[in-house]
């Protein structure tokens, strides 16, 4: 049965005149803007940096709450600014996955743009609303609770910073394995602008096109404004075999407001309006035999490849709109500076997915998700006489969590005419947490610094959850719906109510020695808290398996670093031990509805690695990338029965830690040449490997590992007016998939088996064209 997305749809708040920049009108304004651009004088022209001197250069960083070059930060740090992320052509941080060491930033793929993020081993495999990341992302400064709608498509920003380690001091709870810092860009003091357009493709699919451009510039002495547009149109990069069709089809719209406000020399307010839409086709799900051996039973496929066929094609359709003030405002006390940012953001999303995999009607599943966040940080930096730098602040976070999720099983009994039984549950989440935290760098000497930090955080966490099992329609049975009930459906009925609170202190304490101007070394020890509490898709029918809450994890880490500048370029090292304890994991099983997801708190286990990165210029205009990754990570004390046999014992521990690939490394190759008086050419060329890694506790489901060739070529013009490009990403087409959920052999007598393994896009070759004026 082909389900109207219009039954899942729902009203949200959205900023109108916003919404209404995606009309064909305004970016006939915009390309007219960059027409009227090409009249300028030249000098007007942005000029872009050569991709060797963009490699070059240092990012600037707020990992420490405050602007400094990458490369003077005592911590872990891969940082991309706008030139890096324009010559690799990111446009969402899965252009990032594979390429940083023991860094993973992948797409559960189970419905778009939810993050299945892992940095050093410690990660996540669950879609599960109400599950905290182990790494925090936060745009412009502000935290995102949950993780839907992390993997979107990224435009016009300043940086991208990937912290590794746990940064629970300055960040706050659930960043134990690191945080992600995307900060996106501010009008400047001239009128400047760009249009970049795209289209790529290499499936079996059709092409897929973007759209992206931004005016800024100063409105008045005191007041500049920025509007950023961006559209996605995708006709589908993969075939369903099931139908023949194209399949992955995207449509996104982005639309970004940024003004900035100094009323005076000392005071700086921004302002950032953000609305965004998605409409696209579910996911593009591989049955392949499972790790108990038992293949798909009516469609099978070969886990290397890029091939399914699934009768439901469903949908994922999302919409979100976000409101960040800053204010920062310099003050004499310590020569320092207060910043306040308030941020608010509203999520909305539903989704169907063929979770069976099959090109019959087996397992289909929807959802609907609406997500309501409010948070402010108020705090401090400021340096006092030559030897301390302070940073404190205090820190609220609300977020109002409603979820539903359907299970539609065996519409194969009916013909595909209707589900012959339904299952309905989900919940209302809410998390209040309140956090006071400062960090001090004081000069011992000239040379040695010593870094304290401490932060509290209170969290309280209350939900009401309607387990699957209690809500059960069979055909004429009317359904039920916990956020947006159709006609002839009722709310559904909580059967589990409950509400608690975590306390915690994240301590550090760190040395950082300098051996010259250009290098230094530095350790120190943290810990870092993930949060507790509830799951909201209690898919168990023992009654034994409640909800929550399950305790907080808590990470002690250890790093010692080397950072150094030298005339050639730089290189970075580090080593890590990471003490996890009350590890918290969603542990995923087939079961009698398709899949069972109990969260608990499984294990104890010690990670630990090391890192190396470099950038060399081998001349003016050629420069080597590399980085190296090592993980090793065990169990030291099992708290759960993960395979299932009876028993806690060593055969427990013996089990790979998922989301925990041992091995990463990457080396690229970047070379200008001067093409006469018109410009030059860039060309570029890097591969990148990842580890296969265990995907479910059991380790019956794993991920492939990874091999990514990407490569490209920019003719710029020697004024940096134009650009033009061809580019190819994972040109050895190479296969990876967001999960391998394990399916039971069969549901109520209709064999089943093999997988849900979405799958993410194989080769692509592109080309580009950018105008700046």
């Amino acid at each position: 049965m082909q389900h109207n997305p219009k039954l899942y749809q729902h009203p949200v708040f959205s900023f109108t005149t916003l919404k209404s920049s995606f009309s064909n009108p305004l970016f006939k304004t915009l390309l007219a803007a960059g027409v009227a651009g090409a009249l300028m004088p030249s000098a007007q022209a942005q000029q872009n940096s050569r991709s060797s001197a963009v490699l070059l250069e240092e990012v600037v960083v707020t990992a420490r709450k405050r602007d400094e070059n990458s490369q003077d930060v005592p911590l872990a740090i891969s940082a991309y600014g706008e030139g890096q992320l324009d010559a690799l052509k990111v446009r969402d941080l899965e252009d990032l996955s594979v390429g940083m060491p023991n860094v993973s930033l992948d797409d559960t793929g189970t419905a778009r743009g939810y993050a299945n993020f892992s940095i050093r081993g410690l990660g996540i495999n669950s879609s599960i609303i109400s599950i905290d990341p182990t790494v925090g992302m936060f745009v412009d400064g502000v935290y995102l609770g949950v993780s839907a709608g992390q993997v979107f498509d990224m435009f016009d920003l300043e940086s991208i910073e990937v912290l590794r380690g746990p940064q629970g001091i300055l960040f706050g709870r659930n960043v134990t394995g690191g945080a992600i810092l995307v900060n996106t860009k501010k009008p400047g003091d001239e009128f400047e602008g760009s249009v970049r357009a795209a289209v790529d493709g290499g499936g079996d699919g059709g092409l897929n096109r973007y759209l992206m451009g931004s005016v800024s510039g100063p409105l008045s002495d005191t007041f500049a404004g920025k509007l950023s547009l961006y559209v996605n149109d995708d006709e589908g990069w993969f075939e369903n075999q099931h139908t023949g069709d194209d399949f992955g089809e995207v449509r996104e719209e982005m639309a970004r407001a940024v003004g900035v406000w100094t009323p005076s020399s000392n005071t700086e307010f921004v302002f950032r309006l953000e609305t965004g839409e998605t409409e696209s086709d579910g996911p593009p799900a591989q049955s392949h035999t499972n790790g108990s051996g038992v293949p798909g039973t009516f469609a099978n496929f070969d886990r290397d490849s890029h091939d399914f066929a699934i009768d439901e094609e469903g949908f994922y359709n999302s919409e979100s709109d976000a409101v960040t003030i800053e204010a920062n405002i310099d003050v004499g006390f310590g020569d320092g500076t207060i910043t306040n940012i308030l941020g608010w953001r509203q999520l909305y999303t539903t989704s169907l997915g063929d979770i069976d995999s099959q090109p019959v009607w087996i397992f289909h599943s929807a959802s609907w998700t609406d997500a309501e966040q409010i948070s402010n940080e108020l705090r401090y930096s400021g340096t006092f006489g030559e030897n301390t730098t302070l940073t404190t602040g205090l820190y609220y976070f609300n977020n109002d969590v409603q979820y539903h999720e359907r299970r539609e099983l065996l519409g194969i009994a009916t013909g595909g005419v209707a589900p012959a039984a339904t299952f309905d549950g989900g919940g209302y989440y809410e998390v209040e947490t309140i956090g006071v935290f400062a960090a001090v760098d004081y000069a011992l000497t000239d040379m040695l610094t010593l870094t304290a930090g401490l932060r509290y955080t209170q969290e309280e966490k209350e939900a009401r959850i309607a387990s699957l099992s209690q809500n059960i329609a069979s055909i004429g049975v009317p359904t039920c719906n916990l956020v947006a009930p159709a006609a002839g459906e009722a709310k559904c009925t909580t059967d589990f109510n409950d509400d608690d609170s975590w306390n915690s202190l994240s301590p550090k304490l760190g040395l950082t020695y300098l051996l010259s101007d250009d290098a230094q070394v530095y350790a120190h020890w943290t810990r870092g808290f993930r949060s507790g509490g509830y799951n909201l898709r209690n898919t168990s029918f023992n009654p034994a398996d409640v909800p929550g809450p399950f305790d907080e994890e808590t990470v002690d880490a250890f790093e010692v670093g080397y950072k150094s500048t030298y005339e050639k370029g730089r290189l970075n090292a580090a080593v890590f031990y990471n003490r996890v304890s009350d590890m918290q994991r969603e542990v995923n099983y087939a079961g009698p509805i398709g899949v069972v997801q109990l969260v608990r708190n499984t294990a104890d286990a010690d990670v630990m690695g090391l890192e190396l990165d470099a950038t060399y210029s081998v001349s003016d205009s050629i420069i080597l990338t590399a980085g190296l990754g090592y993980t090793n990570a065990e169990y030291t004390d099992m708290k759960a029965d993960l395979n299932r046999d009876g028993v806690v014992d060593s055969s427990d521990e013996g089990l790979e830690l998922p989301r925990a690939p041992e091995l990463t490394y990457s080396l690229g190759i970047n070379h200008d040449m001067d093409i006469g008086d018109w410009g030059y050419m860039s060309s570029r060329i890097s591969y990148s490997y990842r580890d296969d890694q265990a995907y479910t506790d059991d380790n019956l489901g794993y991920i492939l590992d990874q091999e990514i060739l990407n490569a490209g070529i920019d003719l710029s013009s020697a004024d940096g007016a134009w650009q033009f490009g061809i580019y190819g990403k994972n040109l050895l087409n190479d296969v990876k998939h967001g999960g391998d959920t394990q399916l039971p052999n069969e549901i109520s007598g209709v064999p089943t088996g093999g997988t849900f393994s979405p799958l993410s896009k194989g080769r692509i070759i592109g080309v580009e064209a950018t105008y700046n004026f």
